[in-house]
């Protein structure tokens, strides 16, 4: 009998249940943390849903949306039907009386634990399966997308005679459908096994036998569509070998059939598909045959026939067939393998010329005069000169200017084109004299103004006024210059992430020139905050309560986030895979930034593939400019899509470029009505579009092994290049391209171009020179010319070492060190000129009184004699050992500078003189402050100084002259 209480264990303790008020109290509390686990999700979803409605891009948002939805609701369904079915079956096939053993002894008790809950098992397991195939689905949501919308390529592979399209668009999707199945069918045998197993079904240690009919059956159905799969799953591979990757040593990273796939495993994948058709209608038949004797040896053999045919015959064949004539077995496959390759990457246009490489000595004032008109010198390198530009026009603390600047074409004063590196003064938010929320996010919010400057340069003597800063074109705060009018607010940069709300009752700091200027918001981007909701929705999703009840947000208040321009494209395309450097240009009294996109696949069949965050690495990656964001292989890419974001509003524009492109246009019909046409484009955006600077990596990348088209030379490698290390950088990191406007061989003007050079795979001399038509308006844009050198020149590093022992260059570095400042290399450009090659370096001091590099001097080499001098006039007459005929170039004021025009006479003079002492004064003062906003400002004046000084001068000197006297 149950003890009812007394006796030896004492009185019963009962415990009392909570109160009323406690249970409430605890009721409450749960009710409310479910809300506010609610709210949270809700505001995520919420806030991104308001963030794509702002920038007029919600139908990415809804069509992702509900496409994820979608797959996660059917896929997921699907895998927990499969699984709870098959629970169910087992369940229902169980056997009326378990056999009289331990082991079932033993399972009883867990049979009738979970009797009382079997649906509620049933659905957790179900439910559980059905959640993770649910959510593994929908991240397959661009599969599917472009499996739905996969538009032709019009081109077949030439082993199975399938369009691109099945291998980019179709196979994928196939693949995930059939992993799908596995898993399904897996997780179904498993579940239906213990089932099987729980209820007596299945035995191990019972005596009797080891299955029911029933059991058998169920398990040999599921086994039966297991082996089905895999019977699909060869058939597949049979297709994937085209788009296969494997090493081959002779080209490396390889994709496609080899001579071994297309002769041993091919036939191979045909005849396991065979097997394994044949076992699978073995498991079926045990429904009536009730016995596992047949399907186990028709699985054996399957395993044997793998192992045998799928595995021992190919490396058989490898072994005692194409080893020992492997070049003349894989040379039609690697035929395919070039031929693909040049296609999928755009370089099967590319125009390679031989190039002696070597100038007529006897041609000096010919190639003097050449050397004038071959290209527009950009002697002020973007990625040295940012220092420059930052001590010179930072103006505030809280500026800034990117470590790289960005060369681009404008119009100079002489109506041509010409080479400009811009940088924008964007907002630097750790230089905020006093840092805390407000400021940080509703007083300093946009950065102000474009500052641009020549790309080329003259160094002269310090008296004449250039000390080798930059010629500004546009400059000061408001900036000033060439530009004209625009809108200088910066609202949307690379530099700025932070969240911003403006809009509101709390100005806005707009510059600081003589006094502090205020503004507010008028543009139309952002997310209102005047609704609760949204403000709540924010203060959670960006874990900042004081949004809900500061009173700096209210009426007119909007939230600027997503900044940066790469950010804002990738959210609104994010199919697209983006170029790592964004450019601004000033467009219709705008700022605009310029973003290139691409389309890839790895899904091209026979073309190799190449990770783009390796290949577009170079010296200027590590710190100064981002890589492609992307580390996944592709073997195909196309800039199929030019987006602009405008600097002041965020407005976010995609525009197609290549009307070709089939991925694009799958992508167009996924995301209807988000890419504008390629007519849309105004003239004015595609005087500033380029052709990019990633995209030509890539290329030039594959171009060291795809340019030779040979089968046999390409197995031998012997006319392999490589992509020399910058000369330049200490680390041993490839050397960027450069964008210049030269004149190629067989060209009559100058075109915008970006180059590169190559040497010869394991040596250092110069294999060959590769230019790309960057100009969007001309006709040639894209076109890839090589010059493939065909005797042997000197490459970067050797120039830059033969350059580095000129006796003017060590005495140079001795005099700069005696200042306390130091030599800095710039871009080492390289120009074609007479069958031979020019090449032309700026070199820079800095340290000492300015803080920053200064051009002073100019390296050039030609056929391999070396000159250092002050101006590339002198150089390039020395290095030729003639003179141009061009008149030399003239010093002009920055435009846009707003100081008074110089007066003629000797008071004139005497007030430029004296404005030049105050000036140096002004800079040695702050110099000894170390405020180096001040001391930019003083060598500038001091520059005006003396030019007006000069001009006077020259004034009085002539009014002299005509006077008939002396003044001294």
């Amino acid at each position: 009998m149950p003890d009812r209480g007394g006796g030896p264990t004492g009185p019963r303790i009962r415990v009392g249940r909570p109160s009323r008020r406690v249970r409430t109290l605890l009721m409450t509390l749960g009710v409310l943390a479910v809300l506010a686990m609610l709210f949270v999700m809700f505001a995520g979803f919420w806030t991104d849903w308001l963030w794509y409605r702002s920038v007029k891009y919600s139908s990415v948002f809804t069509t992702t949306l509900w496409t994820k939805v979608g797959l996660f609701a059917v896929f997921g369904l699907l895998m927990a039907t499969a699984v709870g079915v098959n629970i169910w079956l087992a369940h229902r096939l169980r056997p009326p009386l378990s056999a009289m053993s331990m082991e079932q002894q033993n399972l009883d008790r867990y049979r009738m634990g979970i009797a009382p809950y079997k649906k509620w098992v049933l659905l957790g397991i179900t439910a559980l399966v059905g959640l993770i195939a649910g959510a593994s689905a929908a991240g397959q949501w661009r599969t599917w997308l472009m499996w739905v919308n996969g538009v032709a390529f019009g081109q077949k592979d030439p082993q199975f005679k399938m369009d691109v399209s099945f291998y980019a668009f179709d196979l994928p999707w196939y693949r995930f459908l059939l992993a799908f199945g596995f898993a399904a069918a897996v997780l179904s045998l498993i579940a239906a096994a213990l089932t099987h197993y729980l209820y007596g079904g299945l035995r191990v240690t019972s005596p009797g036998a080891r299955a029911t009919g029933a059991a058998t059956g169920h398990l040999s159905v599921l086994i039966g569509v297991f082996v089905s799969l895999k019977a699909v799953a060869y058939w597949l591979d049979r297709y994937g070998l085209a788009v296969k990757s494997s090493d081959f040593k002779a080209a490396g990273n390889w994709t496609g059939l080899r001579y071994v796939d297309a002769n041993a495993y091919l036939p191979a994948k045909t005849i396991l598909f065979c097997i394994a058709v044949i076992c699978a209608v073995l498991f079926f038949a045990t429904l009536w045959r009730r016995t596992w004797q047949l399907p186990v040896i028709g699985f054996g053999l399957m395993v044997l026939s793998a192992i045998l045919i799928g595995g021992l015959y190919p490396a058989i064949v490898q072994k005692f067939q194409v080893q020992p004539n492997e070049q003349a077995k894989e040379a039609p496959y690697i035929k395919k393998n070039i031929n693909a390759t040049r296609e999928a990457y755009g370089i099967d246009d590319a125009d390679v010329q031989d190039y002696k490489g070597k100038g007529d000595p006897g041609k000096k004032a010919e190639q003097r005069k050449a050397a004038d008109a071959a290209a527009s010198y950009r002697l002020v390198d973007p990625n040295v000169v940012s220092p420059a530009f930052q001590q010179l026009q930072q103006e505030r603390k809280y500026y800034q200017f990117p470590a790289t600047l960005d060369v681009d074409r404008y119009t100079g004063p002489d109506g041509k084109p010409q080479d400009t590196v811009v940088g924008l003064r964007e907002l630097n938010i750790t230089g905020i004299p006093k840092r805390n929320w407000i400021n940080d996010h509703f007083t300093y919010t946009h950065g102000y103004g474009v500052i641009a400057s020549k790309g080329t340069n003259t160094v002269t003597d310090e008296n004449d006024g250039t000390i080798g800063a930059p010629d500004f074109t546009e400059s000061g705060l408001p900036t000033t210059g060439q530009l004209g009018k625009y809108e200088q607010r910066v609202y949307y940069g690379e530099k700025t992430e932070q969240y911003s709300i403006v809009g509101g009752p709390q100005k806005e700091l707009d510059y600081e020139k003589n006094g502090e200027e205020t503004t507010s918001y008028r543009g139309k981007s952002g997310v209102d905050l005047s609704n609760p909701v949204n403000r709540a929705a924010y203060a959670v999703a960006f874990s900042e309560p004081q949004m809900l009840y500061s009173g700096a947000i209210g009426d007119g208040s909007r939230i600027l986030y997503n900044r940066t321009p790469k950010e804002r494209v990738e959210a609104v395309a994010p199919w697209l895979t983006i170029d790592g450097d964004a450019y601004p240009a000033v467009v219709d009294g705008r700022i605009q930034w310029i973003i290139d996109a691409y389309t890839t696949t790895n899904g091209y069949p026979y073309a190799s593939r190449t990770t783009l965050g390796d290949t577009t690495a170079d010296s200027l990656t590590d710190n100064q400019r981002a890589v492609v964001a992307q580390q996944n292989q592709v073997n195909y890419i196309r800039n199929s899509v030019k987006a602009t974001v405008d600097a002041y509003d965020g407005t976010v524009e995609l525009y197609q470029w290549d009307t070709k492109d089939p991925v694009l246009k799958t992508w167009m019909k996924a995301f209807p009505d988000t890419v504008k046409a390629k007519g849309d484009i105004k003239p004015e955006l595609l005087a500033h579009l380029r052709y990019p600077q990633d995209m030509f990596k890539v290329q030039r990348e594959l171009l060291t092994r795809y340019h030779v088209t040979d089968p046999a030379q390409f197995y031998s490698g012997s006319d392999a290049w490589q992509v020399p290390d910058d000369p330049t950088n200490k680390d041993s990191s490839a050397v960027p391209p450069y964008y210049l406007s030269l004149r190629m061989p067989g060209q009559t003007d100058q075109r915008f171009s970006l180059t590169t050079t190559f040497t010869p795979n394991g040596r250092p001399n110069l294999g060959a020179f590769m230019a790309v038509d960057a100009d969007a308006n001309s006709s040639d844009y894209g076109t890839i010319r090589v010059l493939r050198v065909t005797s042997t020149v000197q490459g970067p590093q050797q120039v830059q070492s033969e350059l580095n022992g000129v006796p003017e260059v060590a005495e140079f570095v001795r005099n700069l060190r005696g200042t306390d400042s130091d030599i800095e290399y710039g871009n080492l450009l390289t120009v074609p000129i007479d069958e031979g090659f020019l090449y032309i370096e700026p070199v820079y001091a800095r340290g000492g009184s300015a803080n920053y590099p200064l051009l002073k001097k100019v390296a050039v080499s030609y056929g391999g004699k070396p000159v250092f001098k002050d101006t590339l006039g002198e150089a390039l007459n020395a290095v030729f050992g003639a003179e141009s005929a061009e008149p030399p170039p003239t010093t002009q004021p920055p435009p846009g500078d707003t100081t008074k025009p110089p007066a003629t006479g000797d008071k004139a003079l005497k007030q430029a003189i004296a404005d030049a002492q105050k000036a140096y004064d002004d800079g040695e003062a702050a110099l000894q402050k170390q405020d180096w906003t001040a001391y930019g400002k003083a060598q500038q004046a001091l520059q005006d100084a003396l030019q007006r000084a000069a001009e006077a001068d020259s004034t009085s000197g002539a009014a002299d002259g005509n006077g008939g006297g002396d003044s001294s």
